[in-house]
């Protein structure tokens, strides 16, 4: 006998508890630590003066609906003003990928579906995804499925276009203590 597993729908995902399931075609978890969460928090207050007037940056709760119809809910988010309605965030889940999405890799999470996030980000109109790991202390950034760069904790990771003027080294992004 098969079982076919049916894609949550975007009411039965709203009505789970805040407890970190996320939507990838079904409802799963997504463990992240405490130490994954302070580095979120990190980024936030590290990359928010940048953002300030020009958009809005966002936590893990923040849910972007892909082109796929996937809901995608990345560690740390940057969204510029013009692409939400009136310049603010919806009270539900943005039609389109955040113009930054930030993960922060945690060890239980394999290559290939990073990359597949990756793919929908981009497919949804992100502009940059990066991709953290606090172990190696690395970013590696995408500016397309391409078009790549691995960044090592003494190396200087930029702001361009989405954020002028953040400059710093990689190693300050995993700053939490």
């Amino acid at each position: 006998m098969v079982v076919i597993k049916a894609k949550m729908t975007e009411e039965e995902y709203m009505r789970l508890p805040e407890d970190g399931r996320k939507v990838d075609g079904e409802a799963k978890e997504v463990p992240a630590g405490h130490k994954h969460d302070a580095i979120g928090a990190n980024l936030i207050m590290l990359l928010g003066p940048y953002a300030k007037g020009r958009g809005v940056m966002s936590g893990s709760q923040a849910g972007f609906r892909m082109a796929t119809g996937d809901i995608r809910c990345p560690d740390v988010s940057f969204t510029r003003k013009e692409r939400m309605p009136g310049g603010q965030p919806s009270e539900g889940f943005e039609d389109f990928a955040p113009d930054l999405a930030i993960e922060i890799i945690s060890p239980s999470e394999d290559f290939p579906d990073s990359f597949r996030k990756i793919g929908e980000h981009f497919a949804s109109g992100a502009e940059e995804v990066w991709l953290l790991r606090p172990e190696a202390r690395q970013a590696t950034v995408y500016r397309s499925l391409l078009e790549t760069r691995v960044y090592g904790p003494e190396d200087r990771l930029e702001g361009g276009d989405l954020l002028p003027g953040l400059a710093c080294r990689v190693e300050k992004l995993f700053d939490i203590g």
